[in-house]
C-alpha cells in the first residue's frame, strides 16, 4: 500500500513541525498533508508504507460544514483510519468537529490537534480555548490565508511560546494612534523580528495549477436618483424614519445598488452560457429576488444558507444558490467551472475562499470563470477598491468619506419625526 503525495506536498512535509501554519492555496491538499505529518509523527511511514506504533488522539477543529459534510473521514480513509471504532486499526480516538465546540477539549491532553482554517483571532473563546489546548497537546494549523495584519498572528506567536502574552506584543510592536475614539494600529515595532518569527512557523506549499482562473466584471445599471437620496438624506423610506449608523447606511445603498433589474437581466444572460453556475450573495433580499427569478423561468436551483442546507442540484442545467458566510469555505464541487458572484463580500480573505470552492486539484476543467456583477455606483467601487488592496471594507471610513451624518437632525425635522 502507498499513500500518494505530490512532490509539493512532501517538500512541505519535511518542513512541517508542531506549532506550524501549513499555509497553501484554496484546494492545494493541506488536509492531506496535514494528516501525513500525523501519521510520521506517530512513527508511521508513506513509501513504503508501514503502519503507526500507539497513535495519539487526534481531534481535527475545523469548520461546521467540513464535519456535517464528512469531508475529513474522506481524507482519513487512505490512512486506515476512521472515527468508527469499530472499524478502526487503531485504537486511538478520532474527533472531528467545529469551531464552534472547540471550548469542550481544553481539558484534552497529550493529543494531536489539528485546526483547519485560521480562526484564532482577537481575544475572544476560541483564541483563549485554542492556548489552553496547545499548551498541552501537539498541533498544526492548516490555512490559506493566516493572517492580513501582525495583529492577527499573536495567538499563534504566543502559542509558540514568543510572547507570555497578547499584552507582551502590543508592548513591543504597537504604536497606536493618538486622538481616536477606539484604538487604531498606527505604526507596528520593529517588524525584523516579526518577519523572522513568521518565518520560523509559516510552511508553504507552493504547487503549480492546472486551471487558469478567468475573472470579468460585469457592471450593472442602478437607480441613481434613489441611490443619491438615501446618501444625501440618510433616510429609510421603506421604514420612514433616520438612518442612524454607518452599518445601516451601507445596507440602504447597497439595497438600492442589488436590487437592479439590469443586474438581474445580466445574471440570466451569463445563465445562457454557463447553465451550471454557483452563486454567492449577501442578504436575503438577494437570495429573495434571485429564487423569483429563477421560478419565473422554472429554472433548477437549490440552496445553501443559514435556513437551508441543500445539496447540489443534479441535472444539465442548475443553479446553487450560496450565502457567503455559510458557504465560502469547507466544501468542494467539480461540477461546475462558473461562479458567479451577485455582490461583492466585504472581506476578500471571504471572496478568495469561495473562489476555491470550483479551483481544486481534481477539477476536470482547465479554464475556470468567475463573474463579478458591480455597479459603479460609490460603494461598489469602494468595497472593490478595499478587495483590490487586500483589506476589508470599513463601512465607518466610507459613511465618514461620503460626509457623514450631520444632515440627520435637519431631515428627522423635515419629516415630523424626534430623532
Amino acid at each position: 500500500m502507498r499513500i500518494e503525495l505530490y512532490d509539493y506536498q512532501k517538500d512541505a512535509l519535511e518542513k512541517m513541525h508542531n506549532g506550524c501554519i501549513l499555509c497553501g492555496g484554496v484546494g492545494s491538499g493541506k488536509s492531506r498533508t496535514g494528516l501525513a505529518y500525523f501519521y510520521i509523527r506517530q512513527q508511521g511511514q508513506l513509501d513504503p508504507y508501514r503502519q503507526m506504533k500507539n497513535p495519539k488522539d487526534l481531534y481535527i477543529i475545523t469548520t461546521a460544514r467540513k464535519r456535517d459534510t464528512m469531508e475529513w473521514e474522506g481524507e482519513l480513509t487512505p490512512f486506515l483510519m476512521t472515527t468508527n471504532p469499530k472499524d478502526s486499526m487503531y485504537a486511538h480516538k478520532i474527533v472531528i468537529d467545529s469551531w464552534n465546540k472547540i471550548k469542550s477539549y481544553v481539558n484534552v491532553k497529550n493529543a494531536f490537534f489539528i485546526f483547519d482554517e485560521q480562526r484564532v483571532v482577537g481575544r475572544g473563546t476560541w483564541v483563549r480555548s485554542f492556548l489552553k489546548i496547545t499548551k498541552q497537546n501537539e498541533w498544526i494549523l492548516l490555512s490559506a490565508t493566516p493572517g492580513d495584519t501582525w495583529q492577527d498572528y499573536i495567538p499563534v506567536f504566543v502559542a509558540n511560546g514568543f510572547y507570555k502574552n497578547r499584552s507582551e506584543f502590543i508592548r513591543e510592536h504597537i504604536m497606536y494612534r493618538r486622538n481616536s475614539s477606539y484604538p487604531i494600529v498606527a505604526r507596528y515595532l520593529n517588524t525584523g523580528r516579526l518577519i523572522r518569527l513568521r518565518s520560523k512557523i509559516l510552511v508553504g506549499m507552493d504547487y503549480v495549477k492546472h486551471t487558469e482562473s478567468h475573472h470579468e466584471n460585469i457592471i450593472c445599471d442602478y437607480n441613481v436618483g434613489l441611490y443619491d437620496d438615501v446618501k444625501k438624506n440618510r433616510w429609510n423610506y421603506a421604514k420612514n424614519q433616520p438612518i442612524e449608523n454607518a452599518s445601516a447606511l451601507c445596507y440602504e445603498l447597497r439595497k438600492v445598488v442589488n436590487c437592479s433589474p439590469q443586474r438581474l437581466r445580466k445574471f440570466l444572460e451569463l445563465l445562457e452560457d454557463h447553465p451550471k453556475a454557483i452563486v454567492f450573495y449577501n442578504f436575503d433580499y438577494e437570495l429573495d429576488l434571485l429564487k423569483e427569478t429563477l421560478d419565473s423561468i422554472k429554472y433548477n436551483y437549490s440552496e445553501w444558507n443559514g435556513h437551508e442546507h441543500d445539496e447540489l442540484p443534479k441535472g444539465p442545467a442548475w443553479v446553487y444558490l450560496v450565502q457567503y458566510t455559510a458557504g465560502a469555505e469547507g466544501w468542494n464541487c467539480v461540477k461546475t467551472d462558473t461562479i458567479i458572484f451577485f455582490s461583492q463580500n466585504y472581506s476578500y480573505k471571504t471572496m478568495e475562499q469561495a473562489s476555491g470552492r470550483i479551483d481544486r486539484l481534481n477539477t476536470p476543467y482547465s479554464d475556470l470563470y468567475y463573474y463579478h456583477l458591480k455597479s459603479k455606483s460609490s460603494i461598489d467601487k469602494a468595497i472593490a477598491g478595499s478587495l483590490r488592496a487586500k483589506k476589508k471594507f470599513n463601512e465607518r471610513a466610507f459613511v465618514e468619506k461620503e460626509g457623514g451624518f450631520k444632515c440627520i437632525e435637519k431631515r428627522a425635522e423635515d419629516q415630523g419625526n424626534e430623532y
